[in-house]
């Protein structure tokens, strides 16, 4: 698949406003913080080197300093809970998706509510992938459908369906055109964002994969399975250029995994791949050998839904029982993790 960057666009058209905006008072910062959610969390993305942005059961969608657990602003807009955010790791505007069927853009410094509204899908919203430049936005849902979106004016541009296609989740693919989705029906499949269209669908895996991230050089991507006691629940690395066969499976989580994403070069050598799961445990793994190298069992937080890396030595995990907790990759201990604060 072959390299693409679109252009910026550069468009002075005002946003639609519904919905608002409640600032938060900041919490004390110690090891133990105020909740940023009321309920259980379900997704979880870095926004900037301090910052992250967090969807819950609570309908909100909260901005925080992960560094201190300080809750900075909390969004509400949503009718159901949030299933998944999404952002460009240093801008100010993020994504969410709901069980509402609906997916609002945000702006961190904007107080009048979302500044964006996409409606289309027909069931829970469940997948969303944003353009490096910000311009273009893919979903995906439950109906089978995926749509894209001009993110300025909201309009659908595309819509695209494959029967029994229930999305799980999207990733797009660092400077290139192609988005790699996961899905109930055991596949995973990549698109081509210009026209809309299936590029290439992988083996179908034995069980529902859950989850999908790429790596930052466009290579590989990296699925997750659901199951239990043992049976599916691993991750499976792909490489994005050969598309035959499966690289190598990472297996040890107990119930399904939920999360996998790539830790970047700059948190070592670029050749680990995190992974959580139902089971409460956090593993990092060596991602051409598949070797073990980290395990953290999170006692306490109940299903562990999504991570998200902070900076070179800070892992995000979004919980259903104890929020969001912050972990440290020591890798003068063999990249070792330990808990550090929650909030």
């Amino acid at each position: 698949m072959g390299k693409f960057q679109s252009k910026v666009k550069r468009n002075s058209s005002k946003y639609r406003t519904d919905s608002h905006v409640e600032e938060t008072a900041p919490v004390q910062t110690n090891q133990q913080v105020s909740r940023a959610h009321n309920d259980a969390v379900t997704y979880i993305a870095a926004l900037k080197s301090d910052l992250c942005v967090s969807g819950g059961k609570d309908k909100a969608v909260v901005v925080s300093n992960w560094r201190t657990g300080t809750a900075l602003k909390r969004f509400v807009g949503h009718e159901r809970e949030v299933s998944k955010v999404t952002c460009v790791f240093g801008s100010n505007r993020f994504f969410s998706a709901s069980r509402d069927k609906t997916v609002l853009l945000w702006d961190l410094h904007c107080k009048a509510g979302s500044a964006q509204k996409f409606i289309g899908h027909h069931l829970i919203v469940t997948g969303l992938a944003v353009s490096p430049d910000c311009t273009t936005l893919v979903t995906g849902s439950r109906d089978n459908t995926l749509c894209k979106w001009d993110v300025e004016t909201g309009q659908c541009l595309l819509k695209a369906a494959v029967s029994r296609n229930l999305v799980t989740h999207l990733s797009w693919v660092p400077g290139d055109s192609y988005i790699v989705q996961t899905s109930e029906d055991k596949s995973t499949r990549v698109w081509d964002s210009r026209n809309l269209q299936v590029a290439h669908t992988f083996p179908v895996k034995q069980y529902i994969q859950m989850h999908c991230d790429v790596s930052e050089d466009g290579n590989y991507c990296v699925t997750s399975s659901n199951g239990f006691g043992g049976q599916g629940c691993e991750a499976t690395l792909w490489d994005l250029r050969q598309t035959k066969s499966i690289v190598c499976e990472y297996k040890g989580h107990l119930q399904s995994t939920t999360s996998c994403i790539f830790l970047p070069k700059g948190m070592s050598d670029g050749t680990l791949v995190a992974t959580t799961s139902h089971d409460c445990t956090v593993k990092v793994w060596q991602r051409d050998t598949a070797a073990c190298v980290s395990s953290l069992f999170l006692d306490g937080s109940g299903p562990l839904s999504s991570l998200a890396v902070c900076d070179n030595t800070s892992i995000l995990c979004a919980s259903f029982n104890s929020g969001i907790q912050t972990l440290h990759i020591d890798y003068s201990r063999g990249s070792s993790l330990r808990q550090v604060a929650k909030f």
